[in-house]
């Protein structure tokens, strides 16, 4: 059976999804990649070139979703879909005993309701159907560290990686019918516009909560240093591409600069030898009023 050499990417504007447009595009794709606005759609067919098409949706507008799902069902007939890339995601920020309900809302409804929406309406291009003309495709579910290790002051966006990292889990099991293989990539810090919005500014709002001077450290040691030793987008993005290649993959790949600090001390120490280190760095812990 015959391969497809298209592939769909959520979240192509910057960052990962950027540079895993033109990874596929470099190793002979065609790839379809969304963008929210018109003019990011202009800018990037100049840069990408003929074998990249923009569809202009935002994760969160279903009837823009199905708009270009039936498109590419349309232009595509017999090719199908190699591989959905499930990138585009926000972090959203703030203490949770004080985050606004629709802040929290906004981080699901783009990061897990999108994902959950564009699954189902591009599915039949992977080969959720019968007679499927082409070797079934894979998803790449683009998760994070965070989707396994909480840290404080990001719980909007812990939590919704989470919930991918479930999702992922059934998604996988429910699609093996169709041939169609579920992939988590969760990598930890990458140096993308993501975490730019992760500042003092985001986080003015809380100045006047016990949590103030705890944030203001928050930003000084783990975001700064996530912004200054995180991997580059592009190093991704090539991994991410080995990935698709692989014939049997693992269910699930890690890509986490220094592993043993980030991932396997988080992963694997007592979770309360956690709490108490991070409660000290940011001068969390409670204090002995006796």
């Amino acid at each position: 059976m015959r391969d497809s050499k298209n592939v769909l990417i959520t979240g192509t504007s910057t960052g990962i999804g950027l540079d895993c447009a033109r990874v596929f595009l470099k190793n002979g794709f065609r790839v379809y990649g969304s963008v929210r606005k018109a003019e990011h759609a202009n800018r990037l067919q100049k840069l990408l070139g003929e074998h990249f098409t923009p569809l202009i949706f935002d994760v969160t507008d279903h009837e823009a979703i199905d708009n270009c799902a039936k498109y590419m069902g349309e232009e595509l007939k017999n090719d199908g879909l190699a591989c959905l890339i499930n990138n585009a995601g926000i972090a959203v920020s703030g203490p949770l005993l004080h985050l606004p309900m629709d802040q929290m809302r906004t981080q699901f409804e783009v990061n897990v309701f999108g994902l959950l929406k564009v699954t189902p309406a591009f599915a039949p291009l992977l080969g959720a159907k019968e007679n499927h003309p082409v070797r079934p495709g894979k998803i790449i579910n683009i998760s994070s560290i965070a989707g396994k290790v909480a840290m404080p002051f990001i719980g909007p966006y812990v939590s919704s990686k989470h919930a991918v990292e479930g999702i992922s889990g059934a998604m996988r099991r429910e699609f093996m019918m169709f041939g169609i293989d579920v992939i988590i990539v969760g990598p930890g810090a990458i140096k993308t516009p993501i975490w730019n919005k992760t500042t003092e500014k985001e986080m003015a709002p809380y100045i006047d909560t016990p949590f103030a001077k705890a944030l203001l450290r928050f930003q000084n040691i783990f975001v700064k240093d996530a912004i200054k030793n995180g991997f580059e987008s592009d190093f991704l993005a090539e991994g991410i591409f080995r990935v698709f290649k692989k014939r049997k993959p693992k269910v699930r790949y890690s890509f986490v600069p220094q592993p043993f600090k980030n991932s396997f001390v988080p992963r694997n120490f007592p979770p309360r030898f956690l709490d108490n280190f991070i409660g000290k760095a940011l001068g969390l812990l409670k204090k002995d009023n006796r």
